[in-house]
């Protein structure tokens, strides 16, 4: 109690004053004007509307899914919003070579790469029971969700190092969650133009996780100042820049 007293909570009356009060840079559109940015899963949802806010902001834009005819729809709004350019590669998520050539060619498209948005996701008709027995399932949601994730972001690496990029991955299955739930889960959902930007506020600002719902209390808790402050401490016993530099 003693230790406490003396230690613990004034170091955690500093951390939270920090956190809460302390000056963060303001998001500023302009943040992402000749910006050249990915958007995987666009043809639809939160990626289509963060693509056009992409557009909006005049940043170049490569986009994929695997509907062709949806993507050109993508890509001619975006030209209209006022997008530098835009351009789309159909293809699936569940191929690897597949996914580590569109990353190159949409480098080659753009001269480079500064954001890397992964948001594409594969889901089931039957979202409440994936792993009941169905093992096929189970392996092509893994390459899709996670393994193509990964292949991507390393084909992506050097030319975000050379921008001093960086990669953004969205959490979210709104569609499937919301279908899955229906007459359970009584909340409204969030509007996907308003998700979007606040996902790409965070990936212009560089913050490492953003939470977007209708509550007020969804960021509060899942932002808590006791996980923030446990990974401060312990963080303490690492040498940073050797974990960096290798």
């Amino acid at each position: 109690m003693a230790f406490m007293k003396k230690y613990l909570l004034p170091i955690l009356g500093i951390f939270l004053a920090y956190y809460y009060y302390s000056a963060k840079e303001e998001f500023r559109p302009e943040m992402l004007r000749g910006k050249r940015v990915i958007v995987t899963g666009a043809s639809k949802g939160i990626g289509r509307e963060m693509a056009y806010h992409l557009a909006r902001m005049g940043a170049h834009v490569v986009v994929t899914a695997r509907s062709e005819e949806s993507l050109k729809k993508v890509v001619s709004h975006c030209l209209e919003l006022g997008a530098s350019s835009a351009h789309y590669v159909a293809g699936t998520m569940e191929n690897m070579t597949f996914a580590e050539q569109f990353v190159a060619k949409a480098g080659k498209l753009m001269g480079g790469l500064d954001m890397l948005i992964l948001n594409h996701i594969t889901s089931s008709n039957n979202p409440m029971t994936v792993f009941i027995d169905d093992i096929d399932h189970v392996r092509k949601s893994m390459e899709v969700n996670f393994l193509s994730y990964v292949v991507l972001s390393g084909a992506a690496m050097p030319m975000l190092k050379q921008s001093n990029g960086s990669i953004v991955v969205v959490s979210s299955i709104a569609e499937t969650a919301m279908t899955g739930t229906a007459g359970i889960y009584n909340a409204e959902a969030s509007p996907k133009e308003e998700c979007a930007l606040e996902i790409i506020k965070g990936g212009a600002l560089r913050q490492k996780e953003v939470y977007y719902d209708s509550s007020v209390l969804t960021p509060f808790l899942l932002g808590n100042p006791g996980r923030k402050i446990m990974e401060f401490l312990s963080l303490r016993n690492y040498n940073m820049e050797i974990f960096i530099n290798n």
